[in-house]
Order: structure tokens, then C-alpha cells, then sequence
């Protein structure tokens, strides 16, 4: 069945730890216990949403690989986060997700696969979408795929855009729109 939307094809792909929740060092988030979602990713999301983008996750998930969690354990989580973003009225589109290690496939970012088959799914116009991440490899990501990238509270990864935190991140892609989709 063809999920083609019929909006305007904004999105805003956005990585998960360190963007929407806290990052877990040196670990992984493996249950709903471990999930700590940032306060301001809710309105962050709901500001994008209200304003026709697309929300949809781009994740590397290479705990599963590890044996370190399962599909089912990240299932839970995901089904948590949306769980949590609908009492404030706001959901993700979609969740893709690569659980494979290094070296091991097409989809683990900075490859574009996860991209692709998001675009599969959804109308993606590039020159209004967004990369939203705190990783080099977001950020590699979505200049490999060909939309602009912002990066969050990351010197090391420079984004097209850099931000401190996903609801900067929301108003200055509203702020900013279309207007250089061109430049």
C-alpha cells in the first residue's frame, strides 16, 4: 500500500539521542526506564507539525546489533516516545532505524539508506527538509542525501545551521523556511 503524503513534502528528519531525548554515555537506551525525552522537544515538535514539516526519525540503533537489546525492546521504546508525544498532541510520522554494526549495511548513518526508504513512504522536497542532529554522521547524512542539516549543541559536528538545543532548532527552521532553499 503506497503511504504517499499529500502535504507539501517539508520534513524534518531527526536523529534521536541527543536530539529529542539525553544521550546515554557510553551505552544505549534499551528501555523506557532509560529514556529521559528533553522538555523542550515537545513543543519543539509541535511548533514543526503545526506548521506543515513532516516529523520523521532517523535513527542508528546499533545496540541491537551488539546484543546489548532487541527489535522488541526498541519497539517498546519508540511506542513509549510516540505514547509521550501524543498526550501533547504531537507525533512522529515515521521511525526508521538501522540496528546493524558498523561496515554492515547501506542504512547505518552516515549512509542515506534509512533516507531513502523514508522517501519511499513520504513526498520529500529537499530544498525545504531538514537533517536535525548532534552527530558527525547526521550531519553526513543529510548532506549526502541533499537537505540542509542543523546541529545540536555539537561543535564537532557543524551543521549547515547550529543550534543548542531541538527547540532553537524548531524556530530557526521556521524563521528560516524556504527562504534559502535557493541559495
Amino acid at each position: 500500500m503506497e503511504l504517499r503524503d499529500e502535504l507539501n513534502g517539508r520534513v524534518v528528519f531527526l536523529d534521536r539521542d541527543g536530539v529529542l531525548n539525553e544521550k546515554l554515555e557510553g551505552d544505549y537506551v534499551k528501555s523506557v526506564d532509560e529514556l529521559k525525552i528533553f522538555p523542550e522537544a515537545f513543543e519543539a515538535l509541535k511548533l514543526l507539525r503545526d506548521n506543515g514539516y513532516r516529523l520523521i526519525l532517523i535513527t542508528n540503533q546499533r545496540g541491537i546489533a551488539r546484543g546489548l537489546m532487541t527489535h522488541e525492546d526498541l519497539a517498546t521504546v519508540h511506542g513509549y516516545l510516540q505514547s509521550e508525544l501524543a498526550r501533547y498532541g504531537v507525533a512522529l510520522d515515521a521511525i526508521y532505524y538501522c540496528p546493524h554494526d558498523y561496515g554492515q549495511c547501506k542504512c547505518r548513518k552516515p549512509e542515506i539508506g534509512l533516507l531513502l526508504e523514508a522517501e519511499k513512504h513520504f513526498e520529500v522536497d529537499k530544498s525545504s527538509s531538514y537533517m536535525v542532529g548532534d552527530s558527525g554522521s547526521d550531519i553526513e547524512a543529510g548532506r549526502r542525501y541533499g537537505v540542509r542539516t542543523v546541529s545540536i549543541n555539537n561543535a564537532s559536528a557543524r551543521g549547515d545551521y547550529d543550534c543548542r538545543d531541538i527547540l532553537s532548532a524548531a524556530r530557526f527552521i521556521l524563521e528560516k523556511g524556504d527562504t534559502d532553499a535557493d541559495s
